[in-house]
């Protein structure tokens, strides 16, 4: 049985979930809104110290920063239709999407050090020369 597909829309920066015959439903977070008001700065700031993605950045080095954008390049790529079809059936953007998923596996495996040299070299037919 095949999944039915939620659309999203935003109305006045609020998800809602539109259904089959057009109506709207509000579509609710999981954010604890309440909670998180009740948080003063100092507590706020000592979550941000600790995250592990690494600490908060200051005024001077939001003020130095750059939006960096990677080069697009077309490229021919082969996907199984299973997965292909899964991408597209989540709605506009799936070349995007699929990218955001594979940005996220490099940058695990840069983190990490990457794939080893064997494992990179054993789907090449001569590994001694480079493509």
């Amino acid at each position: 049985m095949a999944k039915a597909k939620v659309r999203a829309v935003l109305i006045d920066g609020k998800p809602y979930q539109k259904k089959a015959d057009g109506s709207l439903v509000p579509l609710k977070g999981k954010t604890d809104w309440e909670r998180l008001d009740r948080q003063t700065s100092a507590q706020v700031e000592a979550i941000a110290a600790n995250d592990r993605e690494g600490a908060p950045m200051s005024d001077a080095e939001w003020a130095r920063a750059e939006i960096v954008r990677p080069e697009k390049v077309a490229v021919g790529l082969k996907l199984d239709s299973d997965v292909l079809g899964w991408f597209k059936d989540q709605g506009k953007g799936y070349q995007t999407r699929i990218n955001t998923v594979l940005r996220r596996f490099y940058e695990v495996h840069q983190k990490t050090g990457g794939l080893d040299n064997r494992r990179r070299d054993q789907g090449r037919r001569n590994p001694s020369k480079a493509r």
